[in-house]
């Protein structure tokens, strides 16, 4: 497993560190996020789907649970929150297996979608809008990814 911790101090920095990881994703991946409300996953997401190249705005899937955005690869952004204690299958196992990248927020929820091998980042919100992004990868691939952060 690898580690990297990265502070952003702004929404331009957030989306700067995600249109990073959006740029450098490779198909079938999987971004676990956690952090409380407002801490900046959403942000984030908003990033990797501009280094996606997608154009749509991208809005928390928390009411709908999964939206759907395409560009170099298709974005499938799933929203946990409400899916705590849920036992029913809702289909997400196809979108894992399918050559785009799927962000689950609050994944801590969905764990039974959680693969062998995945980037998990822990948002924290501290002082003066300053957010700590703590990114730990499991698996080769996603190491990888890490070398490429600022």
């Amino acid at each position: 497993m690898n580690k990297r911790t990265v502070y952003t101090d702004s929404t331009e920095k957030t989306h700067e560190l995600g249109e990073c990881l959006g740029r450098n994703v490779s198909a079938n991946m999987v971004f676990l996020m956690e952090g409380d409300l407002g801490a900046g996953k959403t942000t984030l997401t908003q990033g990797i789907a501009r280094g996606l190249g997608i154009k749509r705005n991208v809005t928390s899937p928390t009411f709908t649970i999964l939206k759907i955005y395409h560009g170099r690869l298709t974005l499938y952004h799933i929203d946990g929150y409400r899916l705590e204690g849920v036992h029913q299958d809702l289909g997400f196992e196809e979108l894992l297996d399918d050559d785009g990248l799927t962000v689950i927020e609050w994944a801590q929820y969905l764990e039974d979608l959680v693969p062998e091998e995945y980037l998990k980042i822990c948002i924290r919100l501290l002082e003066n809008d300053i957010r700590e992004f703590t990114l730990e990868a499991v698996g080769s691939r996603y190491e990888e990814l890490l070398e490429v952060l600022p």
